[in-house]
């Protein structure tokens, strides 16, 4: 399994629809179901994350696209192996 441990630590504003999302308080690696590869989140991008696969399940894709902009443009190394 390949993981990519990130060290941001900058402010990285919400996309509007996500306002509201609960955020935890500790990083995470979050495994692509798919390639078994890895990545080190911090929490908002864990929260992120998270409403991007449930809004993909419940087929609210203006909320996908909206996390996946917000992921290429702080994270695109994770968004990569996560989410390409």
């Amino acid at each position: 399994m390949k993981t990519i441990k990130n060290t941001f630590n900058e402010d990285r504003p919400f996309p509007k629809l996500f306002e509201g999302i609960q955020i935890g308080s500790h990083n995470e690696v979050v495994t692509n179901p798919y390639s078994g590869s890895g990545a080190e989140l911090p929490p908002d991008a864990v929260a992120v994350y998270d409403v991007v696969l449930g809004a993909e399940r419940l087929e609210d894709y203006e909320r996908v696209r909206a996390g996946l902009d917000w992921f290429r443009k702080y994270f695109p190394d994770e968004f990569m192996v996560l989410l390409d």
